[in-house]
């Protein structure tokens, strides 16, 4: 093959639906020849912009495409600090567009240059939820006549807040100062209790296994909200209704109690969402902590060291799930995808359905027939970008540009993640 430079980069942003994008193309000396990549951390996407710009796009300019490797490594230190999910994320738009450069210059999907075809399509999971029984059930219903075998499932506690969902309060019930003058809690914000919670969850998975019986695959997500005690006794207290898995029952500042819930359950555990860096998986992998590694491919800095976690992890029994949410782009799901069709130990995909207004920017999306994700078969990623399209969807406006927004407990403590 000829030898072939880049000779430029290029960011692209991009809210067609509401959510903040950052997808990369990187060009090059072979007229027409580019890659995309995804860039996407919503809550900071302004730095990542800078990051790509200021400081990688110099680094690459010049290069010879085909050097994915060290171009990444020279990335990762080249700040000397490092593991941070800006930076990562800026290297994961280039990394993921040096792939897809390498698979169109084969002519290959991207899976065939991974090692081939594991499975025929990727099985989803859909996401469930109810502000309460009835409407959770219906939701799951609707994933079941879609032919989907496994679903997370959510529902909201009566007067608090569930993944950004407010409790319906009185009216007038959002004033901190009671008409005689004395202080009182804001009940309107945004609130969570663990206690609860905790009491909720099993008794949903109660009734959902005896409305569904045992042929669904039922997930959950704690979204590390609580304590850690209780999340061992969560662990345990559903175990009787055979989870797919659990996800993100610990924050990432407390998994040594991973051990304890290892200990004392054999209900499957998912983690590492929000993890920035493949080491930190390492000991949860090594000591068979968890069963499945949730990862954002774009905060640990691309494809490049997704491939070699997914590797580590096979030897250890541990499955795939990578995180696949409305904030990742459809190049970061095409990304996911054709590392799901290769590798052996795939475990399951987190779905996003893509609107009208997503696939007017992003040509080539992943297609969901029967709970599944099924790939295009034109070279690369097999994805491509309307430049012209993404320009009518910008940014909306945020007072906080996109910043993760607070969920505090009743007495107003902010709660992790």
């Amino acid at each position: 093959m000829p030898h072939i430079k880049i000779t430029n980069v290029k960011v692209i942003c991009t809210a067609p639906d509401g959510i903040r994008l950052v997808v990369v193309k990187v060009e090059t000396s072979d007229p027409g020849l580019y890659g995309w990549g995804c860039a996407t951390f919503t809550q900071r996407p302004l730095a990542v912009v800078s990051a790509i710009e200021d400081y990688l796009k110099p680094m690459v300019i010049g290069r010879d495409p085909n050097d994915i490797e060290d171009i990444w490594q020279t990335a990762f230190t080249s700040g000397y600090w490092r593991s941070g999910p800006i930076m990562h994320n800026a290297m994961s738009g280039i990394d993921q567009a040096l792939w897809d450069i390498k698979g169109k210059r084969a002519g290959m999907p991207l899976y065939e240059i991974f090692g081939g075809k594991s499975r025929q399509a990727v099985s989803l999971y859909g996401h469930a939820s109810g502000r309460d029984i009835h409407e959770l059930e219906d939701s799951i219903r609707g994933y079941v006549e879609r032919g989907y075998r496994y679903v997370r499932c959510q529902m909201a506690v009566p007067g608090m807040s569930m993944y950004g969902t407010r409790a319906n309060l009185p009216e007038g019930d959002d004033h901190s100062i009671a008409a005689d003058g004395t202080p009182r809690l804001n009940r309107s914000l945004p609130s969570f209790e663990p206690t609860p919670y905790c009491r909720m969850v099993p008794r949903m998975f109660e009734r959902l296994r005896g409305t569904f019986g045992d042929e669904l695959e039922f997930c959950h997500d704690v979204h590390e909200n609580i304590p850690p005690i209780q999340a061992v006794q969560l662990a345990k207290d559903v175990e009787p209704y055979h989870l797919f898995f659990l996800e993100d029952a610990l924050a990432p500042e407390d998994i040594d109690y991973f051990r304890i819930i290892r200990q004392q359950t054999s209900t499957p555990l998912a983690m590492g969402e929000l993890f920035v860096n493949v080491n930190e998986y390492l000991p949860l992998v090594r000591d068979r902590l968890i069963d499945f590694m949730r990862v954002h491919i774009s905060d640990i800095g691309g494809l490049t060291p997704a491939r070699k976690l997914a590797a580590l992890c096979e030897f250890f029994a541990v499955r795939s799930a990578w995180h696949g949410p409305g904030d990742v782009s459809p190049i970061g799901h095409a990304a996911n995808t054709h590392l799901d069709m290769s590798i052996w130990n795939f475990g399951i995909q987190e779905q996003t359905v893509f609107g009208e207004r997503t696939r007017d920017v992003f040509k080539g999306c992943p297609e969901i027939h029967d709970g599944c994700f099924w790939l295009n078969e034109e070279p690369g990623l097999g994805m491509d970008v309307d430049e012209e399209a993404a320009k009518k969807y910008p940014y909306p406006e945020h007072p906080l540009n996109g910043a993760w927004a607070p969920r505090r407990r009743l007495d107003g403590t902010t709660i992790r993640p």
